[in-house]
């Protein structure tokens, strides 16, 4: 495995990357209905696209295969972070934050997950509060959390 940094080619595999992780690891945190409307299966690939150039963001991958990816902005707002159901716990999240982390100077801010509030955790990052996300009338608890440097 290896990172690097995101190619406008990647951005159809990372979209079906996200759906796929939000779909299948945030299933036990979360209802069928509030996966459907966090990860919907319809993006504008433009968009994303123009977000992941204007963001430091890397992709790992794995003989071929991208298997992670995420993305901070130059303020230090951590975006995404998404590993392939399929590669969980193989150390990709780390190798991935390492990077996003190491490309930005002071504090990083991130909107957790449920699922991914332990991981943030265990990196040093703080739970400033608890929130309600609001998406299509359906409400989804995550996480504003700060990892002070």
């Amino acid at each position: 495995m290896f990172i690097r940094g995101y190619q406008s080619s990647d951005c159809n595999e990372l979209t079906e990357l996200f759906y796929n992780t939000v779909h299948t690891i945030n299933a036990k945190d979360y209802t069928k209905e509030q996966l459907d409307v966090w990860a919907t299966g319809q993006v504008d690939l433009q968009k994303w696209d123009r977000l992941f150039q204007e963001h430091y963001s890397f992709v790992a991958v794995d003989a071929d295969i991208i298997v992670g990816f995420g993305d901070i902005d130059k303020t230090g707002y951590l975006d995404h972070l998404f590993v392939h159901f399929a590669y969980q716990g193989k150390g990709i999240a780390t190798a991935i934050c390492n990077q996003l982390e190491s490309a930005v100077k002071g504090n990083i801010a991130t909107h957790a997950s449920i699922t991914a509030r332990p991981f943030f955790e265990k990196r040093g990052y703080k739970v400033i509060k608890e929130q309600q996300v609001e998406r299509q009338g359906i409400f989804l608890t995550n996480f504003v959390m700060i990892k002070e440097r």
